[in-house]
């Protein structure tokens, strides 16, 4: 695996310098974790083009706001990805998109997110028989695309698509 600090140091040259001396501090603790830097221009169009060469991308917080946003687009919008926030003591999953005030009480989100933060979770506390049961009949809703949400292109509601993962776990 990689380690690939994201920045804008040739610009913003004290904050994202001192965001890369940090990272490179750390990075020479652990040296068996290769590390490597991208300015965030070009790790974006590394992003679109090659994006199973990057592994762990390490950003501040307004470039890992706009890159997020980037790579929900590559995999099909906000309401298909998972978020995690890990501690040494704690962890919250939680659906990236946050609360989509938008669309809410209409039965139009898709609960993809939402469902892989509560499978990530699962795997996070042992249960990773039963996350492995629910992420395949996830999988395989989405692999036929027989019920896809408005954002997939589809026309199943919330409740729909809830009903179909359903009847594949029987």
């Amino acid at each position: 695996k990689k380690v690939t600090a994201v920045h804008k140091a040739n610009i913003m040259k004290l904050s994202d310098g001192l965001f890369l001396t940090s990272v490179r501090n750390v990075a020479a603790n652990y040296t068996d974790i290769s590390y490597d830097e991208r300015i965030v221009d070009a790790a974006c169009m590394h992003l679109v083009m090659h994006p199973e060469k990057l592994d762990v991308l390490l950003l501040p917080n307004l470039y890992g706001d706009i890159v997020s946003d980037l790579c929900a687009g590559l995999v099909g919008g906000l309401g298909v990805v998972p978020g995690a926030n890990m501690g040494p003591d704690s962890a919250v999953f939680e659906a990236v998109h946050g609360s989509a005030p938008d669309i809410a009480h209409k039965n139009l989100a898709n609960p993809t997110a939402l469902l892989m933060s509560a499978l990530m979770m699962l795997d996070h506390i042992g249960e990773r028989e039963t996350s492995a049961r629910i992420r395949a009949a996830l999988d395989k809703v989405l692999l036929t695309g027989a019920v896809r949400t408005h954002d997939l292109g589809g026309t199943a509601t919330t409740t729909e698509f809830t009903e179909a993962i359903m009847r594949e776990l029987g």
